[in-house]
């Protein structure tokens, strides 16, 4: 047996699997598109922190669990009579050529940044999408939600020329803060960041959740090493806790 052999097969088998359940398990059979769209994003983010962990065990098993959403969806098309797993693969496939011409045509790019340029404006001039902000669903994660409005802005040119003027605008819009504590404010530095993650090449996503890591790392080992000197890190003074941060921070600096 091939590799492409196997591959139809294990598809094969996970798309009856999913019929028999839907068939013979009373959960599965009350589910609708609604109901196991909850699952779908919360499998979408175990796969996201499998990945940003390097886990790749855990990524492997992870990403079944995703497929299987594919699947369960393309299922409840299909009981619809509106489309089937096979299409879904065909219409993705469709797509990705027609958005790769410097791949599958006669198109010149040299750089990540031209293919993403030419990705925007095929979705114009070959889909028929309308308007600066076509498609861009307002129940994304916040920070996912500005870096694409920010992305579809700036193919119109209404972007700033590099970082330089990205730092420029948040550090007004922190001196605006400062001068107007409000949660409108608070919202403009936190867009700001987000323009200067994209002007620097990183995901504010992934960046935010490391941080956030980080931050419960030296917190815990803060704890630690007041406690190896006989101290309960939650009943000292904010200047001792303070310090002993700074000492996890160090230590985890160093170990990095």
């Amino acid at each position: 047996m091939t590799a492409r052999d196997g591959l139809a097969s294990a598809l094969v088998d996970l798309q009856e699997l999913a019929e028999r359940l839907r068939r013979d398990c009373p959960w599965d059979r009350e589910q609708t598109a609604r109901t196991i769209v909850p699952h779908t994003v919360e499998e979408a983010y175990e796969v996201a922190d499998a990945a940003v962990a390097g886990d790749d065990a855990k990524l492997l098993d992870e990403l079944g669990d995703l497929l299987f959403q594919v699947l369960f969806l393309s299922l409840l098309l299909e009981e619809r009579g509106v489309g089937d797993l096979a299409g879904v693969a065909r219409g993705i496939h469709e797509k990705l050529v027609r958005r790769h011409p410097h791949v599958f045509g006669e198109a010149q790019v040299d750089s990540a940044g031209a293919v993403k340029k030419r990705w925007e404006e095929l979705k114009t001039e070959k889909e028929g999408r309308e308007g600066i902000f076509h498609h861009v669903p307002e129940t994304l994660p916040a920070l996912l939600l500005a870096q694409k409005v920010q992305r579809r802005a700036a193919t119109t040119g209404f972007d700033y020329p590099g970082p330089a003027g990205a730092f420029a605008d948040l550090d007004d819009e922190v001196e605006e803060l400062r001068a107007e504590p409000s949660g409108d404010e608070l919202g403009d530095v936190l867009f700001a960041c987000v323009n200067v993650a994209r002007h620097l090449g990183v995901d504010p996503e992934l960046e935010l959740r490391e941080a956030s890591r980080r931050f419960v790392r030296r917190v815990e080992r803060a704890a630690e090493l007041a406690a190896e000197e006989g101290q309960e890190f939650a009943r000292l003074p904010l200047e001792e806790q303070d310090r002993w941060f700074d000492s996890a921070k160090e230590g985890d600096r160093s170990s990095g």
